[in-house]
């Protein structure tokens, strides 16, 4: 079902994975957070289980190596929230812009400073992207965008990551549209605590299964 593709976008060709299962009424687009990349092994399991409950999903390198490399000289580029969001913003294109994912809802899975980008994006792009997961992020970073974001959004931070957690509170005040904020107890920045990431996949899933599935008829 896995299926390769580039978003062309400032001049470069970044490599995603767009796999689509059967009968999905959905796509979620992630953004993954700094040193990382689409091959990420806690977005891919996310992805996994939104894929398992009939979501479509798009995972897609936001940099190019060169880039990857310089940023981990000194990180300028991971907080570059506007070249993320751009970067982010193609991506949502390719998939609205396919006949087979037209009449689909869009949904965006944001980690760490990739968060920021996918409420920049969804501030940008109310008509496709109805609905916006953060994991352990940095919605602060969005600046002003926060109160033009028409998405329903889920924040969803550990416990113990105590200075997020209180970036996140701050970030939920300023959202205008349906906001929940989640905290995984017992859970550190990365999700890394037994169960923990588990936990994430299964709210992230019921949030986007209820935001973008639409209702059975009655």
């Amino acid at each position: 079902m896995d299926e390769q593709l580039t978003i062309q976008v400032d001049g470069h060709q970044l490599p995603a994975t767009l796999t689509d299962p059967p009968a999905s009424q959905g796509m979620v687009v992630f953004a993954h957070g700094s040193g990382s990349s689409r091959h990420s092994p806690r977005n891919v399991h996310v992805a996994r289980t939104l894929q398992q409950a009939g979501i479509g999903t798009l995972l897609f390198d936001l940099l190019t190596g060169d880039e990857e490399r310089a940023d981990a000289l000194d990180g300028h580029l991971r907080f570059d929230i506007g070249l993320l969001s751009r970067r982010l913003d193609a991506a949502v294109d390719v998939v609205a812009d396919q006949p087979r994912f037209a009449e689909r809802p869009i949904g965006l899975f944001g980690a760490s400073t990739g968060a920021a980008a996918a409420l920049m994006t969804a501030a940008r792009r109310p008509p496709p992207v109805r609905s916006v997961v953060s994991r352990g992020g940095r919605p602060d970073l969005a600046g002003a965008a926060l109160s033009e974001v028409k998405a329903a959004v889920l924040l969803i931070v550990g416990s113990l990551d105590h200075t997020v957690l209180e970036l996140n509170r701050d970030a939920a005040r300023q959202l205008r549209a349906e906001t929940v904020l989640s905290v995984v107890p017992g859970a550190t920045h990365l999700f890394s605590e037994p169960g923990a990431l588990d936990e994430v996949a299964r709210l992230a899933t019921a949030w986007f299964v209820r935001t973008l599935v639409p209702p059975l008829p009655a």
